[in-house]
């Protein structure tokens, strides 16, 4: 069996060694679009078509510098690619003759016990301030005008106080930390603030031990928010959650082993994420975390909230997360780059109307007539060699 996987991986490397990676798929945009050119007029939000069409308008829209920041990954970036491609090495396995018509009834959800109006939230990204001067509150504002979670970075372009203001009334936001392991008293005063600022959760970065080896980012001169050192220990996690009544998420689960741990000290829900591939190259996309978790321990899906984010580009990325278990999926960079188009949330506004329709006719397509019924047997991955399979 090992050699059949090690040959099929060797094999599939091949594969992808002789074909050229495409940043966007060829879908027209190039034709509906054409050449905008840095700060130049973005087409009519409604014209986009999908969340890749905000990538390809930042690219051309943002100055270099600024798109870097956004776009670049760990080293070779084999694990940005992989974020995107690994959702089609899980194939469908459609159902038909099934009854559809309500799917878009089974959109709404809850985090944390909180309610959405869809499976989706707004992943912590920094320095919302590239794509322009209004920074997050585009992203803030777009997730009202959705009803979906954003979760505020810990290195926003705007002050938080600033940002928590101006939410809508009842808005629910959640809040990401680094902190310093080592400095206590630091950590209580992150975590205060968070309480004062009215922050509903904490999610907690763990996936960053070290700064992130990103070639792209330095020949640019726009590395990682936080590039020191850091030794979180699952005590540590422990003595902070004795310190806030708020729940504390940690953010960046890579192995079933750690998903144990996890579950083992009660975590409100578990985040699956390798940092959009911006830590270290050649670890999982969450896909396959997912997978390897559904296989080896499929009771932690049952027991606590698990969220996963990670090249999400298409609601169908969604529907096959939700079937493996994952109760919210993150979106980073496409709500990022749609962030261009404004400071009241126009883009972002478009890009969770497009994914919700995504969510819902992808779900129909395959004979899923509500999300909280999706499950595995919906998908297919037996056939291919996935990093759940090698061991």
């Amino acid at each position: 069996m090992r050699s059949t996987i090690t040959a099929l991986l060797a094999s599939a490397g091949i594969a992808s060694a002789a074909r050229p990676y495409l940043e966007f798929p060829d879908t027209g945009a190039a034709e509906q679009y054409g050449s905008i050119g840095t700060g130049g007029q973005l087409p009519n939000v409604s014209e986009v078509i999908g969340l890749p069409d905000f990538q390809y308008l930042a690219e051309q829209y943002m100055n270099l510098t600024a798109y870097t920041y956004y776009r670049n990954g760990a080293a070779g970036e084999w694990s940005y690619r992989n974020n995107l491609e690994a959702f089609q090495r899980v194939r469908w396995r459609p159902r038909v003759m099934t009854m559809v018509d309500n799917i878009e009834d089974s959109l709404p959800t809850t985090i944390l016990g909180h309610n959405f109006s869809a499976p989706f939230f707004i992943s912590p990204c920094a320095r919302g301030g590239y794509a322009g001067e209004w920074g997050e509150l585009g992203l803030l504002k777009g997730a009202a005008r959705g009803n979906i979670l954003y979760q505020v970075t810990d290195f926003p372009s705007i002050d938080k106080q600033e940002l928590q203001d101006a939410r809508a009334e009842g808005q629910v936001t959640f809040l990401q930390l680094y902190i310093d392991p080592s400095n206590d008293t630091a950590t209580i005063e992150q975590v205060r603030e968070a309480e004062r600022l009215g922050f509903h959760a904490i999610v907690l970065t763990v996936d960053s031990a070290a700064d992130g080896n990103r070639h792209r980012a330095a020949r640019f001169r726009v590395g990682s928010a936080d590039s020191a050192y850091s030794s979180i220990t699952w005590e540590k996690y422990d003595w902070m959650r004795q310190q806030t009544e708020l729940p504390i998420v940690p953010k960046g689960i890579q192995t079933v082993e750690d998903a144990i741990l996890a579950n083992q000290h009660n975590v409100p829900a578990l985040f699956l994420s390798n940092h959009g591939g911006r830590q270290v190259d050649g670890s999982p996309s969450t896909l396959e975390v997912a997978l390897e978790i559904h296989e080896q321990a499929p009771y932690i899906f049952d027991e606590t909230e698990v969220w996963a984010d990670g090249g999400v580009r298409y609601g169908g990325d969604v529907v096959k997360l939700l079937a493996l278990g994952v109760k919210a999926v993150g979106i980073g960079r496409p709500f990022m780059f749609a962030n261009i188009y404004g400071p009241e949330g126009d883009g972002v506004a478009r890009a969770i109307e497009i994914m919700k329709r995504e969510v819902a006719i992808d779900a129909a397509n395959v004979g899923i007539g509500d999300l909280k019924k999706a499950n595995a047997t919906y998908l297919d991955w037996k056939k291919f060699p996935t990093w759940a399979q090698g061991s």
